[in-house]
């Protein structure tokens, strides 16, 4: 039986938040082993774990595809290293809220340029001035600029990756793309998470927080936001997607003590309006983006 439309849409809208709260779940836990292997072997250990997960769980549809990889699969693969190497890496020298808006510059991006109608400009326009005051909330000052280069680098890769997703997701039928795009991905990070965190990445503590991180900010987010796209436009899930920096400010005052000031809750409350707004945008008909 076919579901209808809007129900469809309802699922994708879930699935899409259900991803950013697990990433930035991960991505709080994961700070916790930075002092003993570093940002890059955490990215490493995160990697390897999502991938053998993810492995473990398409081996029906890995069968499937046979051959090399296609093109765009090792972009998927490029896309899915380069965003959790410069993420971390901005982390390693920026607080969670600045990073996570700066790099919000990618989603925010393919909303823009994948706009079918003025309306969904609105709602870009009202998360990107939350993004501006929260990271002006977040602690403008003393901001190091190699941090915001990485953090916006990260962005350029989330563009990438969201557009990859979604490529992939209609090209390859069930988990098989992902599964290879991020073993590929460890291909990439291995050297760096190597030289970083030499053997104490195969501390016990360190293993088990890296399974946990590679569960919350690989597997399961990736998972979900590859289902997500195929059931939604890009633009809308670009959109979607500015309730990053809310979550992560969240996650932040939940699990790692941080304030929120007058500014960031302001900043929180735009940009889930304008998801709110996109919701109401993705409950119509609109065209897929190529």
């Amino acid at each position: 039986m076919t579901r209808p439309a809007g129900e469809g849409t309802r699922v994708a809208v879930a699935m899409t938040i259900g991803s950013i709260v697990s990433v930035q779940s991960g991505a709080a836990l994961s700070t916790t082993i930075f002092d003993s292997v570093g940002p890059f072997g955490t990215v490493l250990l995160r990697t390897t774990f999502g991938a053998l997960l993810l492995l473990l769980f398409a081996r029906g549809d890995l069968m499937a595809m046979r051959g090399r990889p296609s093109r765009d699969v090792i972009l998927f693969g490029v896309a899915l290293a380069g965003v959790t190497l410069c993420f971390f890496a901005a982390l390693d020298r920026l607080p969670l809220g600045v990073a996570v808006t700066l790099e919000f510059v990618g989603p925010l991006g393919v909303a823009v340029y994948g706009s079918r109608r003025r309306r969904d400009l609105l709602w870009v326009a009202l998360a990107a001035a939350g993004i501006v005051l929260l990271s002006g909330g977040a602690g403008g000052e003393g901001i190091d600029g190699l941090g915001v280069a990485l953090a916006l680098a990260a962005g350029g890769f989330w563009a990438l990756y969201i557009l990859q997703s979604a490529r992939v997701g209609s090209s390859h039928p069930g988990l098989g793309g992902l599964a290879v795009a991020s073993a590929i991905s460890v291909l990439i990070v291995a050297p760096f998470g190597i030289a970083q965190g030499g053997m104490e990445l195969l501390a016990p503590q360190n293993l088990a927080v890296g399974l946990a991180v590679g569960l919350l900010a690989s597997s399961i987010p990736f998972v979900l936001e590859l289902e997500a796209l195929r059931r939604l436009p890009n633009a809308v899930f670009g959109v979607l997607m500015s309730l990053e920096p809310a979550v992560a400010a969240t996650v932040g005052f939940i699990a790692l003590s941080q304030d929120l000031s007058a500014t960031e809750v302001v900043a929180i409350a735009l940009v889930v309006c304008a998801s709110a707004g996109a919701l109401r945008s993705a409950a119509t008909p609109a065209p897929r983006d190529a």
